[in-house]
């Protein structure tokens, strides 16, 4: 079986901290349910080594032609 998560073009994710979520919220002002969603048994999210949950967030890291490195957040759904 192939392992999505080490295929070059699955952008890096990452799971936040608590600390770290508010300070994304309050950057953008926005609320947790603001956020684009990503289905918990998202192939990309799967094997995180931090086991996320409903309602985690996860930062997304991915190459872009216009800026290099483009950042973005999901909010974690079932």
């Amino acid at each position: 079986m192939v392992d999505v998560s080490q295929h070059e073009l699955v952008p890096d994710h990452t799971a936040l901290d608590g600390d770290e979520i508010e300070g994304v919220l309050e950057e953008y002002n926005i609320k947790k349910t603001d956020l684009p969603k990503i289905k918990r048994t998202d192939p990309a999210i799967r094997d995180l080594e931090a086991d996320v949950e409903a309602g985690d967030v996860v930062k997304v890291t991915r190459d872009s032609r216009t800026t290099d490195r483009a950042v973005v957040y999901r909010l974690v759904v079932e």
